[in-house]
């Protein structure tokens, strides 16, 4: 039995990695009129990496980094025009219609009627909000933790908060990196939902030590069917 279930929200609720790619794309098409001194995507890849630990997650993050790239790999020859339409770019992400997946709220429907729900989500604090309440998903949450990331610190925190024993916590998730390990690593259990996308800098590889508070679905359908036979 479990005191408290969480759910990530990009990319395990709502599609999410998808709109950043597209992003990318429209901002391969931005350059393309420039010359280039370095490969887009790695240059892209290691500031938004190296950002993190300034801008945190999400859109704001993610255009600041479009932008330092394309100054960097255009060396400053970049215009003020095309600033510009990456800067569109973001409010296009921001106002992006929340495409749920299949059996999402069926199970949120489900599960809220025996057990406490929580939503734990990096990100932008108003759009994270934004995205939940144009979702409709809202009511079936006691708690929403919006994050600047998803460490064993950080969950350790939240449930000492609630008074939630992680012997009795568990988190759904998409991301190995964040959903997961941090969970394991505390002694709560995790439910591992591969999304269609990934980014890569959510890639990580489960240790064996860590298997047994662990299993891996298909999709949010079979999450309150294993959750309502769970004996452990």
């Amino acid at each position: 039995m479990f005191d408290l279930i969480a759910f990530d929200a990009d990319d395990t609720l709502w599609e999410n990695e998808a709109h950043y790619e597209l992003a990318r794309e429209q901002f391969h098409q931005i350059l393309s009129p420039y010359i280039l001194t370095a490969n887009i995507d790695e240059l892209m890849d290691q500031t938004e990496n190296n950002n993190i630990p300034y801008f945190g997650y999400g859109v704001s993050s993610f255009i600041f980094s479009l932008i330092e790239t394309a100054i960097q790999a255009t060396k400053k020859q970049i215009s003020a025009d095309d600033i510009q339409r990456i800067i569109d770019i973001s409010r296009e992400m921001l106002d992006t219609k929340i495409d749920l997946y299949d059996r999402v709220e069926p199970t949120l429907q489900h599960l809220s009627k025996k057990y406490t729900l929580m939503l734990i989500t990096k990100g932008d604090l108003l759009h994270q909000h934004s995205k939940l309440n144009r979702s409709g998903l809202s009511g079936y949450f006691q708690y929403v933790e919006v994050v600047p990331d998803k460490t064993l610190e950080i969950y350790a925190d939240i449930l000492s908060r609630h008074k939630i024993d992680p012997a009795r916590f568990i988190m759904v998730g998409n991301s190995m990196r964040s959903d997961i390990l941090p969970v394991l690593e505390l002694g709560a259990r995790a439910i591992y939902i591969p999304g269609k996308l990934s980014w890569s800098h959510e890639h990580s590889e489960l240790p064996d030590e860590l298997a047994d508070n662990f299993v891996k679905l298909e999709h949010l359908g079979q999450v309150a069917e294993w959750i309502n036979g769970y004996t452990g």
